[in-house]
């Protein structure tokens, strides 16, 4: 048994979290050969200079991964979610990539996602209790021929 002492902080700093996520960046890296990566965060700003949503995501492997997608209560329904994602999605495609995935849950956007074009690919019932959390992609773009 090693002597590594557990140390319990649900808000590390900064420079501790980007140790572990650099750790697992590092070894998919060593497993796979894939070594680009670009950070995705697209913002919605008012013109009274107020953040009124987000995308955050990445993009790896070929794959787009939204992470977060959020717009503010008063702008929600006036299409930003859409122009987010679509604007994530053309970044991605400039990148290289083939494929797009996300999550949501039962009682968010599911629907809008659908329209947009992601399926669903898998399901996690009773996640939180008396919901469902969704697993979906949609593919970006042909697949690059192989050499």
């Amino acid at each position: 048994m090693s002597d590594l002492e557990m140390v319990f902080d649900p808000l590390p700093p900064e420079a501790l979290s980007r140790l572990v996520n650099e750790g697992v960046d590092l070894h998919n890296v060593a497993a796979t050969g894939l070594a680009e990566w670009y950070p995705v965060g697209l913002f919605l700003k008012s013109p009274k200079g107020e953040w009124a949503g987000g995308l955050l995501g990445s993009i790896w492997g070929g794959w787009l991964h939204v992470r977060s997608l959020w717009v503010a209560a008063p702008f929600r329904g006036q299409g930003h979610a859409t122009r987010l994602l679509a604007a994530a999605e053309a970044y991605a495609i400039e990148r290289g990539c083939r494929a797009a995935t996300l999550e949501t849950h039962s009682f968010q956007a599911r629907p809008l996602y659908e329209r947009l074009g992601y399926e669903v690919f898998g399901t996690l019932d009773d996640y939180p209790p008396g919901h469902a959390k969704y697993f979906l992609r949609k593919t970006l773009a042909a697949p690059r021929p192989s050499r």
